[in-house]
């Protein structure tokens, strides 16, 4: 029976779940960062500044959706420089549009930039007392469930700006998704194709699913990183049921159509590629390149359980990439 691992229904809509704006420390105003975003097909915007979920309900019409959100940043506590140390970055976005309770509060810590100026309008348990932060993986692991746990999707942000390495993402466990493309950090210098980081935390056990982002900070940033949400309808609670089920893939510019799973064999179609490649959790994989001067639109790859993951990575004549989540064979046969 055919399993199709994007629903067979539904639309495809773009998104960035990641962004920043003059509510904290982004150059454009939440209205103008619609009207980019909208200006280059985009239908949903989480806005995530920093330290702060300000709502921006007002800014949705029938062909654009803003989702609420934060942004939360965990730095080593040491006496070293900002740009030595490591930091720990995680988006928070709000699964119902009336959930604006900020998880992990501190009254008097950790805001800058000009979210300060609407501490008036952050909602957070007075009764709960100020949470305070460490670069640990057990206080970082407290803040992702206790996010999860109140309602928000959870997912941890470019890991090379960030300066952690292996050492320190594999001990985060409780994240729905993570950054394999931020487009901003990658176009300040960083590497921020996280391609490896991703198989790191599917090989070490994380079920996890990974999205691309734009970060926007400046309209030049805007448009680089998307994730592609396939739902029923824009609708607030249908586009995040679809991200907690996974319906969605992350992208730099290529484009699937459909991706299902039948009689031992995963299946592909998308626009145009140079190369179209299976990615397994162990020494196999398959590329599945185009001839030069033409494209691949489709791809059968032969999947065995003892595979324990499969993802697929398309790859256009430009170099970029879009990026399947893993599926795991557990749940495929």
């Amino acid at each position: 029976m055919r399993k199709y691992l994007l629903p067979k229904e539904g639309s495809f809509y773009k998104a960035n779940l990641h962004c920043h704006t003059t509510v904290s420390d982004g150059c454009m105003s939440p209205e103008e960062t619609k009207n980019i975003f909208k200006g280059k097909g985009y239908s949903v915007v989480a806005f995530t500044d920093h330290e702060v979920l300000v709502p921006h309900s007002e800014l949705a019409d029938e062909e654009f959706l803003p989702l609420n959100g934060y942004e939360m940043e965990v730095n080593e506590q040491n006496e070293k420089a900002f740009r030595f140390k490591k930091t720990c970055h995680m988006c928070l976005i709000a699964l119902e549009p009336d959930n604006l309770k900020q998880v992990c509060y501190h009254r008097s810590k950790y805001m800058g930039e000009n979210s300060i100026n609407y501490r008036d309008k952050i909602q957070y348990d007075k009764f709960e007392p100020d949470y305070t932060r460490e670069h640990t993986h057990g206080c970082i692991n407290d803040m992702m469930k206790k996010g999860r746990e109140n309602g928000f999707f959870v997912t941890y942000n470019h890991p090379t700006w960030s300066l952690e390495n292996y050492n320190d993402y594999m001990g985060y466990n409780h994240m729905n998704a993570m950054e394999v493309f931020n487009n901003e950090c990658e176009n300040i210098g960083y590497c921020e194709y996280n391609e490896k980081e991703y198989d790191d935390m599917l090989k070490g056990g994380k079920r996890i699913y990974c999205i691309a982002t734009d970060d926007c900070h400046r309209p030049e940033t805007c448009g680089g990183g998307f994730t592609m949400i396939k739902a029923e309808k824009l609708e607030y609670r249908a586009i995040t049921n679809a991200l907690v089920a996974g319906n969605f893939y992350a992208s730099q510019g290529p484009l699937v159509y459909d991706l299902w799973f039948e009689d031992g064999k995963i299946h592909i179609d998308c626009s145009d590629a140079a190369s179209i490649t299976l990615h397994t959790s162990s020494r196999r994989a398959k590329m599945i390149q185009a001839n030069e001067g033409e494209f691949v639109n489709t791809a059968d790859f032969d999947i065995v359980s003892e595979d324990g993951y499969v993802r697929i990575t398309v790859t256009d004549s430009n170099g970029k990439h879009a990026n399947t989540n893993a599926y795991f064979t557990d749940e495929l046969f």
